[in-house]
């Protein structure tokens, strides 16, 4: 029997995933990627671009390709998508498995400052101009428009579109992991005296964390969003572990 599993993706951890389960010659694997990013990854296994066209449409394509596991191993803050799945997978029966990232904990020394959306971050910066490190989405960027006061340090993997419209801001391209070492010396070289960023959880991007923590520099932290309540593992391994009882051996 051969198993046809979906994989939403667009996560180091989702590529892993992928690439585990192509090696089992029972399965034939499709990762769906979003199509945010112009210059993903190379991944491995056949990919799907672009969205579904909500609940619904992800409901047909599972029915249409006789999917028989549906894996959510999209960001942590990809709210929409993972709603998405979980409807599709109720409305057509088709199992579910999500992996959820552990966030990040505050540890002694931190200066965080929570918020819930990028609008709100917006707002915790203050009225008093500061030198900011974004490490945010592209799509959430322009928010910052709304407060042109501040110098900003902008990182994405591409390029910023139509630029941000401020006095002040560069543009870093860049794509992780980055180590603290690196995220230090960044923060220092550019003055940064606060960083917005979401609490994504891993390790590739915690080096900024670990950096702001020991020069004193106040972060600015999008809460997680709050995601379905599916079956879940914690980490890459527990995922594939499922996969394995779920399917059982090759």
């Amino acid at each position: 029997m051969t198993h046809h599993i979906l994989i939403l993706g667009g996560t180091a951890e989702a590529r892993q995933i992928a690439a585990a389960i192509n090696e089992r010659r029972d399965c034939n694997v499709v990762l769906s990627l979003a199509g945010r990013t112009e210059t993903p990854v190379a991944q491995g296994v056949p990919v799907r671009s672009g969205g579904f066209g909500g609940p619904a449409g992800l409901g047909a394509w599972l029915r249409d390709n006789a999917v028989s596991l549906l894996i959510d191993a999209t960001h942590p803050y990809a709210a929409r998508i993972s709603a998405n799945a979980a409807a599709a997978a109720r409305e057509t029966g088709v199992p579910l498995l999500a992996l959820r990232r552990p966030g990040w904990e505050r540890v002694a020394g931190d200066q965080w400052r929570e918020v819930d959306d990028v609008a709100s971050a917006v707002h915790a910066l203050g009225s008093s101009p500061r030198r900011v490190f974004l490490s945010l989405g592209r799509q959430e960027i322009h928010a910052f428009e709304a407060a042109p006061q501040h110098h900003y340090l902008v990182r994405s993997v591409d390029p910023v579109e139509p630029p941000l419209a401020v006095p002040q801001a560069e543009m870093l391209l860049a794509r992780g992991p980055f180590e603290a070492s690196a995220e230090l010396a960044l923060l220092r070289r550019h003055g940064i005296d606060a960083v917005v960023t979401k609490n994504s959880g891993g390790t590739a991007t915690y080096g900024k964390i670990a950096a702001a923590r020991a020069l004193g520099i106040e972060v600015v932290m999008i809460r997680r969003p709050k995601l379905p309540d599916v079956p879940s593992a914690c980490t890459v391994q527990e995922l594939l572990d499922a996969v394995s009882h779920r399917l059982g051996p090759v």
